[in-house]
């Protein structure tokens, strides 16, 4: 009689609240578990969409996890000092499809986004793979869908564009979906956080995206907010794309419609609905009047169009004090 097969552990969970910066430092391997024998599984995820500083870390164990490990784990995200974990032990199921739940691939107009590799395709649709599980960008967003079917209606509209950027991209996802519904477009594709860069470059060759120069192909760049060599030297875009906060949106106005040729196209996207009149109010000093709005709940996603009296010109550096950065909140 063979031996029964024993019993797999049961799998715990343990969470604790973050910032981006920690989250963004717990990509790879962490020395401190790398002598147990079932290190834990660390994901972080965005806790509050509308705050970028907010993050949660969840880490799943094997097993109900030591005091030991709890106290590793606290080391690991220093803004959690004096927060006691949520410790919970998880039902007899699959822990990975449960730590990805609520990633269901999003379809929005003609594309399908997926986050897990075995989800299936849909067929008469552009099938995207953003796979979860690293630092950010994992997060799902009324914002990136909203941007997704806006892009997409402007393609049915016979809308026509030449050169794109992505101001903020995050994962890279929505240049991606620009340039499959303009393939011989220009593209440049930027993110403050060259993790950021790094993740859309390993995005971009999942999905089959050439990078580089020219056309069809994405340029990536390191940058913070617009007033980069890189992306000014590129300039003016027939369309441009900003899903990332209204703080840095409405200081990034003057930049990012600077950028933008006369009759050119803006995407703004990341903002709640309660802010929409602010940013709009900066981008209409600069030029740009309101051509569409949709909303998703509180989301709103802008498409403004510049004023032929207004024209293209190099843009101005922000004032000294200024953000000007774009964070990467353009992912899923």
């Amino acid at each position: 009689m063979k031996n029964a097969a024993a019993p797999a552990a049961q799998s715990w969970k343990v969470t604790l609240p973050c910032t981006r910066v920690e989250a963004e430092a717990l990509d790879g391997d962490i020395a401190a578990f790398a002598l147990m024998d079932r290190p834990p599984v660390l994901m972080t995820s965005e806790a509050a969409p509308d705050d970028e500083d907010k993050w949660q870390l969840d880490a799943y164990f094997e097993g109900k996890p030591s005091q030991a490990a709890i106290r590793i784990l606290k080391t690991l995200v220093p803004s959690a000092a004096g927060t006691r974990p949520l410790v919970e032990a998880l039902p007899d199921q699959d822990w990975v499809t449960l730590s990805q739940q609520g990633l269901e691939p999003v379809t929005a107009g003609r594309f399908h986004v997926r986050n897990i590799a075995d989800d299936p395709e849909l067929p008469d649709h552009i099938n995207l793979l953003i796979e979860a599980g690293r630092a950010f960008g994992t997060g799902q967003h009324e914002t990136t869908a909203g941007c997704l079917a806006m892009l997409d209606r402007m393609r049915r509209l016979g809308m026509r564009t030449r050169n794109i950027a992505d101001i903020g991209t995050g994962t890279g996802l929505l240049a991606f979906a620009a340039l499959r519904l303009w393939p011989r477009a220009n593209a440049v594709a930027s993110d403050i956080d060259p993790v950021a860069v790094d993740i859309s470059a390993d995005n971009a060759r999942a999905n089959g995206v050439p990078l580089g120069g020219g056309p069809g192909r994405l340029a990536l760049v390191t940058a913070a907010g617009a007033d980069h060599p890189a992306l000014v030297g590129r300039a003016p875009y027939d369309l441009l794309i900003a899903n990332i906060l209204a703080g840095p949106l409405i200081e990034l106005a003057p930049a990012l419609c600077a950028l933008v040729e006369e009759g050119g196209t803006i995407i703004l996207a990341g903002l709640l609905d309660r802010q929409a009149d602010a940013v709009l109010t900066a981008y209409r000093a600069q030029g740009m009047r309101l051509a569409e709005r949709t909303d998703s709940g509180d989301w709103p996603t802008l498409r403004l169009r510049k004023r032929p009296s207004i024209g293209w010109k190099r843009p101005r550096r922000l004032r000294q004090g200024a953000r000007g950065e774009a964070p990467g909140f353009g992912s899923l």
